[in-house]
């Protein structure tokens, strides 16, 4: 019999592992929550010390096994590390989640080198060599899936966000390549290209973030969790939430400079 639509990916409880990244809070600890619930023991990574403490919830709360890293994956060598620890400790991963991401919205010449650098490697470079690393693992096992975070705003070339939606953009480009390059294996790979979503990534209160939830404006973290793992476990290549935010992407793209230039204005006071 098949699985209920609610139900795909499921697996016999504790019979397989994923790893999450950027785990904590957010999207990233809904992708967790909705994994667990799927029956997945899981590997939860993040910056966050709170990850431990999360990582026992789960645990308690699913009746999964949990184990927790605390770990800086803006680094250059951080996949091979995690791949190297992962390895030895004897964890073989069917699914794989690149959820830890940076929001940066400044003027690139306001921006601390340091944080453009960061926002590089972990969007690009680390996501990179993951999907490098655990797909050659999957590959060799003839099956995994692997799900990265791109976002609506490579659509969207706004003042404020040219290093953000531009480490996004990669990240959509090099995940639809690399999923024609997967045909025939019995691996996956997906990107999700969600718009605003009602996380403190943002700065935005929490009211503004339950208006803009109430409103279709923004995405709940679990809405968004649930709707990148069904189109991963579909097998899809890219999926943009939400049919209406499809609909905006060409107008997205050739905003004429009379809109941006009072947007620009307008927004200036959240950047930092």
């Amino acid at each position: 019999m098949g699985l209920w639509k609610r139900d795909r990916g499921a697996v016999r409880r504790g019979s397989a592992w994923a790893l999450v990244t950027g785990a904590a809070i957010g999207i990233g600890r809904q992708y967790a929550e909705r994994l667990a619930v799927l029956g997945y023991n899981l590997v939860l990574v993040d910056i966050r010390e709170e990850i431990t403490s999360e990582a026992v919830v789960i645990a308690e709360q699913h009746k999964v096994k949990t184990v927790s890293r605390v770990m800086d994956l803006a680094c250059e060598r951080a996949a091979h590390e995690l791949h190297a620890w992962s390895v030895a400790e004897g964890y073989e991963f069917d699914v794989v989640i690149n959820n830890a991401g940076i929001f940066s919205f400044c003027d690139i010449l306001n921006t601390p080198i340091e944080r453009l650098e960061r926002v590089i490697l972990l969007h690009d470079l680390t996501l990179t060599l993951m999907c490098r690393l655990y797909g050659e693992d999957m590959q060799c096992r003839g099956k995994g899936r692997i799900l990265n975070m791109s976002s609506y705003s490579i659509w969207m070339p706004f003042p404020g966000l040219a290093a953000y939606s531009a480490s996004k953009a990669y990240v959509k480009s090099f995940t639809e390549a690399f999923a024609k390059e997967l045909r025939g294996t019995g691996v996956t790979i997906t990107a999700i290209c969600p718009a605003g979503i009602a996380t403190d990534l943002y700065g935005l209160s929490k009211s503004l973030q339950r208006f803009g939830v109430k409103w279709g404006i923004l995405m709940s973290p679990k809405s968004c969790a649930r709707r990148g793992l069904n189109a991963m476990f579909k097998g899809r290549r890219v999926v943009v939430p939400d049919w209406w935010f499809k609909l905006l992407i060409p107008i997205c793209k050739y905003l004429p400079g009379f809109i941006i230039r009072p947007l620009r204005s307008f927004t200036m006071r959240w950047q930092k």
